[in-house]
Formats: structure tokens, sequence, C-alpha cells
């Protein structure tokens, strides 16, 4: 039995341990060195997303002399995962520094930024800086950054920036600084995290890739880093509650793969192990990442044809680290000089003969390189990662491996700054009524050959048909009331023009407009303020060629998108009233509503209703979203060639839209396809003509070539935009690339040349693959090309194409309901092709000159590049791809 006196001691032992494990339980912010700060907030808040607690930042011992506003946000964003730390701010108009007690060492820094509206402080006014300091040096984190700006031009909610400074001695202090030389501006912030590491840069030491020669690299251990991405490669987004160590953040690589040549995904044998090894401590990124991979695929003649790529803007003027993350997770791939391949950086060899079994030891076991690239340059650019098979030992297997990819930006020691641009919005994103961007950032960097190529042929079209166009163009410039250039012609802002839009015969212009007053409704210009709390920046959703788009509530919670006429755009007064006249005449399950419009103060917007899934085209490719099933794909095509259909035939007169695309195809909440888009429509010829005269517009890559030729419109123009339309949807790709070698720019010469070879099977979509009943892709292929057939007698009617779907259809859920499905719709299906980057190892690239030749009306046409004239002078309606 325990004497009476050491019971006394172990319950005392016990209960210090008890109230030990209740303070650290309870002080969240200190445990393990660890710091989370919820800006704005006057007592702990949690959980948040991955069920962790923050501390509020009112009387805080780490803010000091607390100034600033705590404000909360009047709006919760739905792409917010949690309210917890973004729904509370603090604003500061002064510079205010938040000082932290922290043990020497290495560290993230997190910043939590939510672009709200806060009370009375506008988000386009919140330019400001942030520094990091201690004793031993100062960082510059961020430079007149605007959170607005930037979660638009991503298409984010919220945005984090994740940075890495080594503190040597003292507090590490954050200042934020409102920017001094614009007016008005403010500083604000919502959460700050700190998490400890070791130092995850310095060791081992880095490989400049320069060319193949291993020149190390070494990196100054004060060095501050910028993380700019982390991929889990092949994978799913992995959570920071899914990373224990540091509560890292690994997204999905989808979205940033090149093209559609994919290559294939897999995770682990279920009876492989996933090691650590001495060299690569089980910190270094969580076991989920080493799981899964991407390949290039079986077959090695494809793989010999194409790199693995992936495109990934970052800001010109620094140096970057690139963690690549290896390992051998399936059999039989055990040996050496199995599988063996390049790594090109920036058209750089970085790695000649990566060997990963060679590099890890073994299947399981884990492996990282590291290199360093230097972006010359300004502005933003497109930092290019390809891999390609290594023939030079003769693998087993022609392919190449990766696991995972992580970018760091290296602080320019000129200024000890890590401070970039705010990301650039783009000029035509693909956004449709409801606003929903195409989500993938536009290339701000690809190789100049490309834009070469692409402004040589547009000139050789102005050469061939300019002055025919130009004329044609002022003539219905004249007609229309809208200037020959193009300029805004706003609505005059009298009792007149109401009443036009209102039913009441009036004149604008030269034009008359006699439109239902019973089913399409005015909004006051304070009406439509109200509904996007004057057109704030949070409530933005896009930007389209006729102006932005904004999400708004009416009527007590209903959900419109309310486009904002631009005057700048190139659209004015007289693709407004089309919209108007076309749109408040119809109705179709198929066709999105016109629910009003708004006149008042010389604007010029409509309010449509809201499609919540976004543009058809944002579902197909460049865009970190789950790939449709094929039956959901020929579901929404089935849709769409109703609601043409509708159009041709089912309205009091023929309607030709004239800009039928995969943008211009919205999707509802119920994934319900929904034609929009009406600015360019013409109303179709009488019963006494074949087609209507009209200048040509519309969209390159979608546009009749008979159309082009002869300026003639019929509705057969449409139902070639509508193949294209279903080739884009069955390969994932653009209608157009100019990126490709030239026999593979157009999509549907393309498509029509692999469909007559009979290899149209292996330029599918790779998700597809496997997928489509035989019969079904028969009769999908051959209604594609039917509809692109040059001549537009050679096409079927939009009711014929729409029996031919719900045909197709049928045959897919005959042969699914009776198991038929075959192993992919050939048994040697695989990805489309696409031009190797060419590098000091790769051959030349035929993309690289700076002519192209392009198939338009059936020839060939071969262009180069010009002085003087940009496609916009002439083919201004043919130059955008995005939505209206």
């Amino acid at each position: 039995m325990a004497h009476p006196t050491l019971l006394v001691i172990l319950r005392c032992l016990t209960l210090l341990c008890i109230l030990s494990l209740a303070v650290t339980a309870d002080d969240n912010s200190t445990a393990s060195g660890q710091i989370r700060l919820d800006c704005g907030a006057s007592t702990p808040t949690g959980p948040d997303a991955d069920n962790r607690t923050w501390d509020g930042d009112n009387s805080s011992k780490f803010a000091p002399s607390l100034k600033g506003v705590a404000v909360t946000a009047s709006y919760q964003d739905p792409g917010l995962l949690s309210t917890v730390p973004y729904m509370t701010a603090r604003i500061f108009t002064s510079n205010y520094t938040y000082s932290f007690p922290v043990s020497p060492g290495r560290m993230f820094i997190r910043l939590y930024f939510y672009p709200s509206t806060y009370g009375s402080y506008a988000t386009a006014n919140a330019y400001f800086g942030v520094t990091a300091s201690n004793k031993a040096s100062n960082l510059v984190l961020l430079d007149d950054f605007n959170a607005s700006q930037n979660a638009f031009a991503l298409t984010l909610a919220s945005i984090v920036l994740e940075y890495s400074v080594n503190v040597t001695s003292g507090n590490l202090d954050l200042t934020f600084a409102p920017s001094t030389h614009l007016n008005g501006s403010y500083a604000f912030v919502n959460g700050i995290e700190i998490v400890p590491t070791p130092d995850l840069f310095t060791t081992p030491t880095p490989t400049l890739a320069n060319g193949g020669n291993p020149n190390p690299f070494p990196i100054d251990p004060a060095t501050g880093f910028q993380t700019m991405y982390r991929l889990n490669v092949g994978g799913q987004a992995i959570s920071p509650l899914d990373d224990v160590d540091f509560y890292r953040s690994w997204d999905g690589d989808t979205r940033y793969i090149y093209a559609a040549a994919s290559g294939v995904t897999f995770g682990k044998n279920s009876n492989v192990t996933i090691t650590y090894t001495p060299s690569v401590p089980n910190y270094t990124a969580p076991v989920d990442v080493y799981a899964t991979a991407r390949s290039m695929g079986p077959n090695a003649q494809v793989n010999l044809n194409y790199n693995l790529t992936w495109t990934l803007p970052v800001d010109a003027g620094f140096y970057y680290l690139l963690r690549f993350h290896f390992c051998e997770i399936q059999y039989p791939i055990t040996k050496i000089n199995q599988r063996m391949f390049f790594i090109y950086i920036n058209n750089q060899t970085a790695q000649r003969q990566m060997d990963v079994i060679q590099r890890s030891g073994g299947i399981g076991r884990t492996a990282y390189t590291d290199y360093v690239i230097i972006m010359t340059g300004s502005g933003q650019m497109d930092l290019w990662v390809a891999l390609h098979p290594d023939l030079s030992t003769k693998p087993e297997y022609y392919d190449a491996i990766l696991n995972g990819l992580e970018v760091f930006k290296l602080q320019n020691n000129g200024n000890n700054s890590l401070a970039g641009l705010n990301r650039p919005l783009p000029a035509s994103p693909d956004v449709g009524p409801n606003g929903a961007s195409g989500g993938r950032k536009p290339k701000s960097a690809v190789p100049a050959a490309i834009g070469g190529a692409v402004g040589g042929f547009a000139v050789l079209f102005i050469a061939c048909i300019g002055v025919c166009i130009i004329c044609r163009r002022k003539k219905e410039a004249k007609d229309s009331g809208k200037s020959d250039d193009g300029r805004w012609t706003p609505l005059p802002h009298d009792s007149k023009s109401r009443s036009n839009i209102s039913g009441k015969t009036t004149t604008t212009g030269s034009r008359t407009s006699t439109l239902p007053s019973n089913l399409c409704r005015h909004f006051s210009f304070g009406e439509i303020q109200a509904a996007t709390n004057n057109f704030d920046q949070a409530f933005l959703l896009g930007k389209g060629g006729f102006g932005n788009v904004y999400l708004g509530e009416i009527d007590s919670g209903t959900k419109v998108a309310i486009k904002r006429g631009n005057p700048m755009s190139e659209q004015g007064v007289h693709e407004f009233q089309t919209e108007i006249e076309m749109l408040s005449k119809l109705r179709h399950r198929h066709l999105v509503s016109l629910i009003g419009y708004c006149e008042d103060m010389n604007e010029m917007i409509l309010v449509y209703d809201y499609m919540a899934h976004g543009t058809l085209r944002e579902h197909l490719y460049n865009n970190n979203k789950p790939p449709l099933s094929w039956k959901q794909r020929l579901e929404i095509c089935i849709g769409a060639a109703q609601g043409l259909h509708y159009l041709h035939t089912g309205a009091k007169q023929t309607i030709i839209h004239r800009d039928v695309k995969t943008t211009n195809i919205l999707l509802d909440e119920k994934w319900i396809a929904k034609v929009s888009d009406f600015g360019l429509s013409k109303t179709g010829p009488n019963v006494d003509n074949t087609h209507v005269s009209t200048v040509v517009k519309g969209s390159f890559g979608y546009l009749d070539p008979e159309y082009f030729r002869r300026q003639q419109l019929t509705e057969k123009s449409d139902v070639y935009s509508f193949g294209v339309v279903l080739f884009e949807i069955l390969c994932a790709r653009p209608a157009l690339s100019p990126s490709l070698p030239k026999e593979q720019v157009s999509l549907a010469d393309w498509a029509l040349h692999c469909q007559k070879k009979g290899m149209l099977d292996q330029i599918i979509d790779p998700h597809l693959q496997g997928k489509i009943a035989p019969q079904c892709f028969t009769k999908f292929a051959e209604t594609a090309e039917k509809c692109v057939a040059d001549h537009s007698i050679d096409r079927p009617s939009m009711g014929d194409v729409l029996w031919n779907l719900n045909f197709a259809l049928q045959l897919q859920e005959s042969a699914e309901d009776n198991s038929s499905l075959t192993e992919g719709t050939s048994s040697n299906t695989s990805p489309l092709i696409v031009p190797r980057l060419h590098s000091d190892e790769a051959p030349t690239d035929t993309t690289t000159t700076t002519s192209t030749t392009m198939s338009i009306t059936g020839r060939s046409i071969t262009s180069t590049q010009s002085e003087g004239l940009t496609p916009s002078s002439v083919f201004s309606q043919l130059m955008n791809p995005g939505g209206r």
C-alpha cells in the first residue's frame, strides 16, 4: 500500500497536469507556439472549417494600444467555408503594428482577407501594404494590395496569403499601412495565423534550372518566401485539417493542366505502404500527396508526342523555388530504368533521366527535388512545368509521373520585398448573364509566338475582306442608330425613352420599339442600387463584353443576375434593345429569362434569372470543377437544342441567335441548360426569302463559313455553331487553340479530320474514356459532323439535331441498363495530342513561328503578322470568346 504522503503528492501532480491541460486547451493561440488571431473579434471564436478556435484581437496581448475599427461583414458569400475568421475584420486608416512574441526560427505567416462591405468602407478603396519585421530585418509582404481585385481575378470569395519568414530574434511585427498616394485608402485584415516550422527550404541545396547543368543554387537561411502554389497532383484538395503538422492547404492540379492532354490519375496499390525516408521527413508533405499521382498514360506512342504540362501564373521579376514530390505507388514499377523522364521548367531542362525509384530507393518510398528558376520580365507571366519521357536509356515505359508540386516566390534582395502587382482582371472572361466566370485565369504570358500566330490569321482576314466589311458595317450602324466606330450612344434620359422600352410606340435614333410592358419589368435605378448594395464589388460575379455582372436580390430575397452596361463597351444601345425585344417576347424552359431592365440615368441595365452553375464552358476545361458525366452532357446538349429549335420554329417569327457557344449556354441549380445572350440575334427571313443579308457577327471558332463567305445568314448558321459546341463538349477543348499545330487549331476542322479518319475517339475528353456506349458515340459524332458541314444545305435542321441527340441518349441509357459498356469507345482510346514545349532538349515546335495556317472556309489560308492592323479594327464582334 502506498504511503499517505506519496498519495497526496501524486494527487497534487495529477491536479497540476489537469490544470495545465485546461490552460493549454483554453489558450489555443500559444499552444505549440501557434497563434490564430480573429481580427475584429472581442472574444475567442470558432470552430472554423478545420475545427480550430481563434483568439479575438480586442484586448489581446498581440495588439498593444489597439487602433482601428472592429467591423462585421454585411454579406456572407456562399463560397465561404466558415464564418471564422472571415466575418469580422479590423480596419486601419493609419499605420498599425501587431506584435507577436515568438521563439527564433522559421514560421509560416498566413493573412486572411474577405473583401466585403464593412459599413461605409468601400472595398475598392482598400489599397494597403503589409511589412513583417524583427530586430534583424524588414520584409515587405504586400504593397498597394487590393484584396477585392485579387479575389475577383481568382474567382474566390476570400484569399489566404501564406509567407515563410525566419525570425532570428525579438518579436515578429506585422505592420498594416494604407497606401499613401490614394486618397481614402484603408487597410484591413480578417485573420492572422502564425505557425512555427523547421527549415523547409534551404536543405538540400536546390538546382538552378538552366539547361540541365547541375549547378547548385544555395539559398540564404534569412530569405523570405511566399507560397504561390501547393498542388496535390492527381488527387483531390487536402484541407489544413488533414495536414496536421502545419495546417497547409493543398489544391488539386486539374485547373492548371495545359490543354486537354491531362494524362491519367491514379492512387496507390492497396499493398503499397507509403514510407518516409531520412531525407524526406514526414512533415515534408502529407501522406495523401504521395498516395496519388498523375502520369502520361499507358500509350507510349501518344506519350512521345506531347508533354504533360501545367501553367501557373506568377509575378515576373523574382526567383522561384519549385519542389517536385515523387513516389512510385503502383506495380510493376519497382526497379530503376523502368520509367525515366525529363523535367522542363519554362522551356529549360531542369532534370534529365529522372528515375523516381533510383531517387527514392524503392516503391512506396518518398522523394522530392528542388529547382530554382528566375522569371524575367514585368507584370504577370505563366510559369510552365512539363514532363516528357527520356529515351536515352531505353526505359521499359515511356512515361512520366508526378505526385505533388509546390511553388514558392523568393524575396527580392534588392528591396527586401515579396510584393507583386495585383492580379489583372480578365479582359473578356467566360461570363454569361449570371456572371459566372470561367474560373481559370487567362493566360497572361503565353509564348509570344502564339500571339503572333493569332494576330497573323486575323490580319489576313482583314486584308482579304476588310473593305467590304467596313462598308457593310457602316451601313448597319446608320440603320441601328449606333456609330460605326462602336462608341457608346446612351438612351436619352426623358420620359420618351422610358416609354419606348415600356410598350408605347416612340423612336430612339432610327429604331422604333413596341415592347409589351406586361412581360418585361421596368426597374428604377434606385431599385438596382438597392439590389446590388450600390454595385458593391463584393457582389461582383463577373465581367463580360457588355459590362459587369452583379449578384442582386429583389422582392425580399429573390436572387437575380444584374448586367450593367459599360460605357466603354463595343456593345451599346442596339444590342441592349435587341436583347430586350427578343427576350421580353420569348418564354421557354431552355431560354434564360429576362426579368426586367433599367434605363434611368443614362444607364443600360438588364436583370435576369440567376444561373447557379454558370456557363457550360467552365464545366468542360480550364477550371477546378468536377467533370460532367457523359449523360449530363447529353442532357445539356438536348436542352440547348430545344431552346434553339424553339427560336427557329416555335416563336412567332424565326429568330437566329448568331452567337451560339458554350459561354452562352447557362446551367441553373438543377443543371438545366438555357440559351442566353441575344444581343446579336436577328429575325430570320420571311417566306419569300431564304436568308438575311447582314454584316458578319459572331465568335471565331463558331462562325459559319458560308455566312462568312457570303454574308447571308440563315438558321443553319446556328446549326453550324451548335455543331462546334457538340465537339467542344465531347473533346473538352476550346473551339480555337492557336498554340496547337496548325491542323489542330480549329476544333471543327480537326474533329472532322479525325472523324473521317476513324480516330475521333482518340481526341475525346479523357474523363469520358470508357464511359460512352459505342452506338451512342457513333450517333453523337455523326450528328456533330453533319452540323459543321461546309455548305448549309448539307446541315440538318435543329429539329433533326434534337431528334438525333434524344436517340443518342436512349442508346446510352439502354447500354447502361444492359451493363454493356465496353472499356472505352475503342480499344486504343488516348488523350488529345498537344504540341511539345520547345526546349533545349525537345525538337523545335512549329507554333513558335510568326505565321500560321488555318482552315476557316474549308480551304487552308496562310497568314503572316502585319503591323498597323488589329483584329478588332474590323471584326470587333468576332473576337470575344466570352459571354456578353
